[in-house]
């Protein structure tokens, strides 16, 4: 009887000993599985973050050059009945060390250069840079411009004129729809010759008139050319 209990309690010890055994080594592959998906799981997140970082970073440097070409304008010219059209929509002012894309030739606004032309009475022989020469206008300067279709006299009278007004400039512009034209920031006029008395209107008007963003800012110490 004793050795029926010894033994019964033997087997008992033993099954609950292989129980054991077996709970403790479920508990060892439950946990490499979990240690095993959680792996799995921050690995798939890195990747994925790595990608959408570099997605995301692509799309900003994509958005970036595309906005550095674009002038930011939007709208149109309206012409009044003096002849100057004015430009009805949005003229963007953002810094850019890029070549811009204008929707208007010369341009009368939009995103340019960081550096001013000097627009001190400052007569170029030469083309300017768009991106620079708008940055004059943002600072109240008009930029008059000429095609190789202008008169000698006419470009000699109109040099003259700008040589002793502060705050314009004067460049060759062979891209623009007329010989002779006069730009403002947001306003521009076709005349005929540089004795039309609408030429001297439009610089009373617009050299640092209402139109200016910046007025009073500084014609001197930007680009010489």
């Amino acid at each position: 009887m004793g050795s029926a209990k010894k033994t019964g309690s033997a087997e008992r010890k033993a099954r609950i000993e292989e129980m054991r055994r077996a709970e403790r080594a479920r508990e060892r592959r439950n946990r490499i599985l979990t240690i095993g998906a959680s792996v799995v799981v921050v690995a798939g997140l890195v990747v994925g973050g790595v990608v959408l970082i570099d997605s995301q970073s692509d799309s900003g440097k994509a958005a970036a050059a595309s906005d550095s070409k674009s002038s930011g304008d939007s709208g149109h010219f309206a012409t009044g009945k003096d002849g100057v059209q004015t430009w009805t929509g949005k003229l963007s002012r953002t810094h850019v060390t890029t070549s811009v894309t204008y929707p208007m030739h010369p341009p009368v606004g939009g995103n340019h250069n960081p550096v001013w032309l000097n627009c001190n009475g400052d007569v170029y022989t030469q083309p300017v840079k768009d991106e620079n020469a708008v940055h004059s206008l943002e600072h109240g300067a008009v930029w008059v411009t000429y095609t190789g279709k202008a008169s000698k006299a006419d470009v000699d009278a109109l040099a003259a004129k700008v040589k002793k007004t502060p705050y314009t400039l004067m460049s060759p512009y062979e891209n623009q729809a007329s010989p002779i034209m006069l730009s403002a920031w947001g306003h521009q006029l076709s005349v005929k010759s540089a004795s039309d008395p609408a030429v001297d209107k439009f610089f009373a008007t617009y050299v640092q008139g209402r139109q200016t963003p910046e007025p009073g800012a500084s014609c001197t110490g930007g680009m010489m050319k």
